[in-house]
C-alpha cells in the first residue's frame, strides 16, 4: 500500500473537469441487446455504491482507494467468509471515511455465500479481494447481475477457472461492464510513458526481457485447535496452491504483467526451475519459495524471471528491457546505444487510486475500461511458469489454455455446502515426479 502523502497527490474527478454534481447528471448504463438501460445512480441518491467482497488487507484498502478516488463513492456492503474480517474492516472504514461507509447489519454477509448478499444490494461496483481461488466464481456471478468490477489480482490460480474468466470477461464486453483489476502499474503514469515510448520504437526491436520479484518473507497463519484443517488453509491462503497459486502467480504476475504489455502478447512456451528451501515447516503449506523461469515470445523474444520469498537474501523487484537499440526499465527509463538517456519526471499520482479512478471515469463517459482478457492472460503465464517449474517439462501456451487442472471444483464445492467441508492438502509439487495435467 502506498503511504498518505502519496494518497493525498492523487488526480480527483474535479481535477479533469467533472464536478461532483456534474457526475451525478451522467446516469451509469449498460447496453444489452442494442439497449442502453439505466442500472444505478436512482433518481437523486448522490453516491456511487461500493460493495467489497473480501474484507482482509486488500480489500479494505481497495475500499479505501475507491473512496480517495473520487469523494461521491460510498461503501455499501460487506461481505467475507469471516465474521472476525469483516467486522474489523468495517471498523477501519467507519473511522476513515465516516458516514461514506453506509453499512448497516443487514448490508454485512458472511459465510461462503456472502458474495451473493452483496451482489444482490444496489451497489454499483462490487471489489473482488477474496483469496484468487474464489475470484472466478464471484466474478462470474457479478456480470451476471450486471455489475462494474474492480478485482484484485490474480484472477484464477488454475486454467480451469482462467477459462471461466475469459468467457465472462468477453460477457462483460457485450454487456457494457467496466472491468479493472489490481495490476495497477497499468494506471501508473511513468510506467504508461514509458511503455509507450518503448512500443513507438526509442530503443528500437525489443529482443529480450528480464523481470524479477524477489524479497523475504511474509505472514503466515498458523493452525488453532478450533480451527478446521479447511478452516486453516482458507485463514493461511497464501501457502497452498489452490488457494493462491503459489507466488510466481500471487505475486510475480505484477512483473510478468508488465512484460506482456510491452511485447503486446503472451509467451508461446515456458521451461524453469523452482523449489522450497527456507520455507519447509507445515505452516507453510505446499507453495515454493523461489522459481525461475525463461519464457519465450513470438519471433524467438527470450524472457528470464525470477522471484523469491526467502529473508536474508539480495531484494530485486523489477522488470528490464533490451532493445536492438537501447535498454530499459518500464518503471521510467531508458537509454539508446549513443547514449542518450531518458528518465520520467511528470506527475505519477498513486496508482492504487488511479486504477478506481479510471474504473469510474470509464463508466461516466460512456466507454468502459475491460481489463478482464489480458489480466486473465497474465494470469496465465504464471501459471505456465509454475507448472514448468513443478513439473520440470516444457510447457507451451496451448498445453496450459487447455489443461484440465481443475482448483475451482473445490470452490465449487465448498460455495454449494456453505460450510468448512473437507480439502485435502496436496503435496508439494517435485519436477520429473509430478505430471502435466
Amino acid at each position: 500500500m502506498q503511504g498518505e502523502k502519496e494518497r493525498k497527490e492523487r488526480q480527483t474527478p474535479q481535477s479533469e473537469g467533472q464536478t461532483r454534481r456534474n457526475f451525478l447528471k451522467v446516469a451509469f448504463a449498460t447496453t444489452v441487446a442494442g439497449m442502453t438501460i439505466p442500472f444505478a445512480h436512482a433518481q437523486g441518491r448522490e453516491r456511487i455504491r461500493v460493495g467489497v467482497i473480501g474484507c482482509g488487507g486488500r480489500g479494505t484498502g481497495a475500499a479505501l482507494d475507491a473512496a480517495t478516488a473520487d469523494p461521491s463513492v460510498e461503501i455499501y456492503a460487506l461481505g467475507d467468509l469471516f465474521r472476525d474480517r469483516l467486522e474489523g474492516c468495517l471498523r477501519q472504514l467507519k473511522e476513515r471515511l465516516g458516514d461514506r461507509c453506509n453499512v448497516p447489519p443487514d448490508r454485512c454477509f458472511t459465510g461462503f455465500q456472502n458474495f451473493k448478499g452483496v451482489i444482490s444490494t444496489e451497489v454499483d461496483i462490487v471489489i473482488l479481494a477474496e483469496p484468487p481461488a474464489f475470484r472466478p466464481a464471484h466474478f462470474r456471478a457479478a456480470i451476471e447481475a450486471g455489475k462494474h468490477v474492480f478485482m484484485e489480482k490474480p484472477v484464477a490460480v488454475c486454467p480451469t477457472g482462467a477459462r471461466i474468466m475469459l468467457e465472462y470477461s468477453r460477457l462483460a464486453e457485450k454487456k457494457g461492464l467496466a472491468v479493472v483489476a489490481g495490476t495497477q502499474r497499468r494506471h501508473q503514469f511513468s510506467y504508461r510513458e514509458t511503455i509507450q515510448r518503448l512500443h513507438d520504437g526509442a530503443i528500437g526491436e525489443i529482443i529480450a526481457s528480464y523481470c524479477y520479484w524477489n524479497q523475504g518473507g511474509l505472514w503466515v497463519v498458523r493452525p488453532r485447535p478450533e480451527w478446521s484443517e479447511t478452516e486453516w488453509q482458507i485463514r493461511n491462503w497464501y501457502y497452498f496452491t489452490w488457494l493462491s497459486g503459489d507466488h510466481i502467480v500471487e505475486q510475480h504476475i505484477h512483473n510478468l504483467d508488465v512484460i506482456n504489455w510491452v511485447l503486446g502478447t503472451h509467451p508461446v512456451k515456458a521451461v524453469g526451475v523452482g523449489g522450497r528451501q527456507a520455507r519447509t515447516a507445515p505452516e507453510f503449506g505446499n507453495i515454493y519459495d523461489h522459481f525461475a523461469i525463461e519464457f519465450e515470445y513470438p519471433n524467438g523474444v527470450k524472457v528470464l524471471s525470477m522471484c523469491r520469498q526467502i529473508d536474508d537474501c539480495a531484494s530485486r523487484v523489477t522488470e528490464f528491457i533490451v532493445g536492438t537499440n537501447g535498454v530499459a526499465s518500464p518503471s521510467g527509463w531508458l537509454r539508446t546505444r549513443d547514449g542518450k538517456e531518458w528518465r520520467y519526471q511528470g506527475p505519477n499520482p498513486n496508482p492504487y487510486v488511479q486504477e478506481h479512478l479510471h474504473l469510474i471515469q470509464s463508466i461516466r463517459n460512456g466507454k468502459p475500461i475491460n481489463e478482464g482478457v489480458q489480466v486473465t492472460k497474465s494470469t496465465l503465464t504464471a501459471i505456465m511458469g509454475r507448472m514448468a517449474a513443478y513439473t520440470g517439462q516444457e510447457v507451451t501456451w496451448e498445453q496450459v489454455l487447455n489443461s484440465q487442472l481443475n482448483y475451482f471444483e473445490r470452490v465449487e464445492k465448498l460455495i454449494a455446502a456453505n460450510d468448512f467441508v473437507p480439502i485435502p492438502i496436496d503435496p508439494v509439487a517435485i519436477p520429473g515426479k509430478t505430471k502435466l495435467i
